[in-house]
């Protein structure tokens, strides 16, 4: 309703411009009882003319000008005189005419027909008007001179309006055409980071998983303390294969994203504790609430916020106790990790920095908070709280 009020404003102002200034000067014309009863039949035709010129603008047109050529024959019949003002309407649904009227064949028709009417009425003015002063003349020729213009200006209108239209599509073509272009670069570059993963990383992987089994397989020659370590080794190997090629899937084809493999879940901590333990590390895990029922985009989360944790803890603090706690109170998950001081020095330059970054982004992702800093005795503690809500994510 509210759209509608500037459109019903621009009419009711458009009304009182064009019909008014015949009422304020018809009294220093005519003030004969015919001149006002042809004016207000014809302002009162031309009031709802003039409201449906958009919808009908040929036809508007084509009855306006009948409607003023009845009140000027009429009028002048009787011997009244009309104010010359009665023309605005006509010059307005010219104007209405060249601005929404595309089709050249309705304007020729309208044209045509208001020619027509206009010889119709001049004849039946001369049989109907004894007095010369009563005759269409030189007056009526002078205000229906400028009328023409007003027609091109609607025309110009018009034309200005497809202009803008028309470059406002270009540039609309052109965002989608940047866009599409801006996609297919980011999809190469996916393909080319995909290739050099492939290339760099997927090889070497795969080629310590097969020495990890080739150890494996001649178990009865390591000591007790090297088996163990092999075969951690050869497991994170193989889970490192499967998620790198679900990763690597995914950057070739995003549309391609579903995993090959399980998406790891909090029901797997235990195997991730264990794996930490086979490495050297020390790890106690309290866990609260029922942990089955948590969104699976959540339980993702969490388990990589503990994963990371932890190998942070075994390249900056190696040696040191971390305690895991998983709890599920009060409609979120709080998933916090705590590594005492490191048993001994940790190892230079370890990892790139990404990993706070990494879990920021996915507790974030899921309207969570992920705090982490160093404690007082000189650990490092990392504690993400996520709402259980987000389960559509």
């Amino acid at each position: 309703m509210d759209g509608r009020w500037p459109g019903w404003g621009a009419d009711a102002g458009l009304v009182v411009l064009t019909f008014l200034p015949a009422l304020l000067s018809q009294p220093y014309v005519d003030t004969s009882g015919a001149a006002w009863a042809s004016l207000t039949v014809y302002e009162a035709v031309g009031v709802v003319i003039l409201l449906l010129r958009r919808r009908l603008p040929a036809t508007a047109f084509v009855v306006g000008f009948a409607a003023l050529l009845v009140a000027l024959v009429g009028s002048a019949g009787a011997g009244a005189k009309l104010s010359p003002l009665v023309f605005l309407p006509l010059a307005v649904l010219l104007y209405n005419l060249g601005n929404h009227t595309a089709s050249w064949k309705r304007t020729v028709s309208a044209l045509l027909g208001v020619i027509v009417l206009g010889v119709a009425g001049l004849w039946l003015n001369r049989m109907t008007t004894d007095s010369g002063d009563f005759q269409g003349g030189l007056d009526v020729l002078a205000a229906l001179a400028p009328m023409p213009l007003a027609w091109a200006m609607g025309f110009a209108a018009r034309t200005r309006q497809e202009l803008l239209a028309a470059a406002e599509r270009r540039a609309a073509d052109a965002r989608r055409a940047q866009a599409l272009e801006a996609a297919q670069a980011t999809q190469r570059e996916r393909t080319r980071i995909a290739g050099e993963m492939h290339d760099v990383v997927a090889h070497s992987l795969t080629l310590l998983v097969v020495h990890a089994e080739t150890l494996r397989a001649r178990g009865g020659e390591l000591p007790d303390w090297a088996r163990t370590q092999v075969d951690g080794l050869a497991a994170a190997g193989r889970q490192s294969s499967g998620e790198l090629r679900d990763l690597l899937r995914m950057l070739r084809d995003p549309a391609d994203a579903a995993p090959l493999q399980p998406v790891p879940d909090l029901g797997e901590l235990d195997a991730l504790l264990d794996s930490h333990r086979a490495a050297g590390g020390t790890v106690e895990l309290t866990t609260a609430g029922a942990l089955e029922s948590v969104p699976g985009p959540v339980q993702l989360a969490a388990y990589r916020v503990v994963q990371e944790a932890l190998v942070n803890a075994r390249r900056h603090a190696p040696g040191a106790l971390v305690r895991v706690r998983v709890d599920d109170a009060a409609g979120e998950l709080r998933c916090e990790v705590v590594n005492s001081r490191a048993a001994r020095r940790g190892t230079a330059g370890a990892g790139v920095g990404l990993g706070l970054i990494s879990m920021e982004e996915r507790v974030g992702a899921l309207d969570g908070e992920l705090v982490a800093g160093p404690t007082d005795d000189g650990g490092f503690r990392v504690v993400a709280t996520m709402p259980l809500d987000r389960a559509d994510v």
